[in-house]
């Protein structure tokens, strides 16, 4: 009597123990990317936290502390700057206000282009008219 041993469990024990592994594997690694709703969430958390709690929730996000130094200096910046801003739409630049105008000039430009073009198609269709009647009154006999 002799029995075999494999190398891999079979299903029915990958099953039972837990080891299937996840078939759902990325091609390729992808960099993480973070909200601001969700930078300002886990700050605020961070520093309502004491050191032990702060090492606990970097650990559940999988986060480092120089993610959260980065966020903080954004956040101070973000603040400094929006304090500066004045309220409403930025004032625009020259070279937009230029693109503006031009863009108004060129759609009056195409409105003019059709009318003529319109006018040309007419006075097109007249003058094959008027062919018509001269030819047509030159050839029949007056009563």
């Amino acid at each position: 009597m002799s029995t075999t041993m494999t190398a891999q469990p079979s299903a029915v024990e990958s099953v039972v123990t837990g080891d299937v592994p996840d078939p759902q594997v990325p091609e390729r690694a992808r960099r993480r990317t973070y909200t601001a709703k969700y930078k300002s969430d886990i700050l605020a958390q961070y520093e309502a936290c004491d050191r032990v709690a702060k090492g606990a929730l970097l650990r559940r996000e999988g986060l480092y502390t120089s993610l959260i130094s980065a966020w903080r200096d954004q956040r101070d910046a973000g603040a400094l700057q929006a304090l500066g801003r004045p309220a409403g739409a930025p004032p625009a630049s020259a070279g937009q206000k230029e693109a503006a105008r031009l863009r108004k000039e060129i759609e009056r430009l195409r409105s003019e282009l059709a009318t003529a073009r319109k006018v040309i198609e007419i006075q097109g269709k007249l003058s094959a008219l008027l062919d018509q009647l001269a030819t047509d009154s030159g050839t029949k006999p007056e009563q």
